[in-house]
């Protein structure tokens, strides 16, 4: 893996590279690999699965893989009975279709957003293409995930693209696997970031689970993976005041140091105007 610093009007500057050992990793398991780079500096921080079952995909809605009945029949095979002890780790197969959403809030001065999704499911993290100036945006895009665990929820977020800064969070939802009716396109209303309270807007998903019971029991009794997607940090009060009152005194500082100059130049008192000039 080589790092590199973008230039547009020149060439790109080389920052440092690094390489991972993949035979020392364990299979279906998420890693996270933190690998300091060689010829620079710095380090790079990777999440690494390595897995011999479906990959995580993003197709067009077309091209949707359990629409297709031989390829539904090839995932059904695999996570059928007779097959439970076979690929303990390979759980299931989940695919959700992100269709549309209506009603978004505004986040552009142009009183509309740019909106995008983003789906989650343990670590594993995928996105949506970007729809310019909408609030009732059409994305019909299918995604595709490996199950590890059947106790998981699935998060789906919608942010507003922004250019010069960072995403702004529209909305989300947090649907439990177990909780999911197969085929059946369903409407959900958006949440803030603490799932306590409705946002504005809703997105319309349809999601299909296939999983084998008795591998999804077994993984049960085992650990939880960890899940090393890091949240976004939250702003600190104390943090926050700290900083204000720093500010209030470097402001305090610079109007004192004005108000003594200018009572220089205003010869307040004599000997202090001789004495700075």
């Amino acid at each position: 893996i080589t790092v590199w610093d973008k230039d547009s009007l020149k060439k790109d500057d080389f920052i440092g590279r690094c390489q991972i050992d993949l035979s020392g990793l364990c299979k279906e398991h998420t890693h996270k690999l933190d690998i300091a780079l060689s010829e620079g500096k710095g380090h790079i921080v990777l999440l690494v699965t390595l897995t011999a079952s479906s990959p995580v995909s993003i197709s067009e809605l077309s091209f949707s893989t359990l629409d297709d009945e031989k390829e539904r029949s090839k995932v059904m095979s695999r996570y059928s009975l007779l097959k439970s002890l076979q690929s303990l780790r390979d759980i299931g197969f989940i695919q959700i279709k992100i269709l549309r959403a209506e009603g978004l809030m505004v986040a552009d001065v142009t009183g509309s957003s740019d909106p995008f999704c983003v789906i989650e499911l343990n670590n594993d993290r995928l996105q949506t293409h970007t729809v310019h100036r909408s609030l009732s945006p059409e994305w019909n895009k299918v995604f595709t995930f490996n199950i590890t665990d059947i106790h998981s929820v699935l998060e789906v977020s919608v942010f507003d693209e922004d250019r010069d800064r960072s995403a702004d969070f529209l909305g989300k939802v947090a649907i439990p696997l177990l909780n999911i009716q197969n085929g059946e396109q369903k409407a959900y209303v958006l949440k803030n970031k603490n799932l306590t309270g409705a946002t504005k807007g809703v997105i319309y998903l349809e999601m299909d689970v296939i999983y084998n019971v008795i591998r999804a029991g077994i993984r049960t009794i085992t650990p939880k993976e960890q899940k090393y997607i890091e949240e976004e940090q939250k702003i600190s009060k104390e943090l926050l005041q700290k900083n204000f009152y720093r500010v209030r005194r470097c402001i305090m500082v610079l109007v004192n140091t004005g108000r003594f100059i200018n009572s220089c130049f205003e010869w307040e008192s004599p000997q202090r105007s001789l004495t700075a000039f």
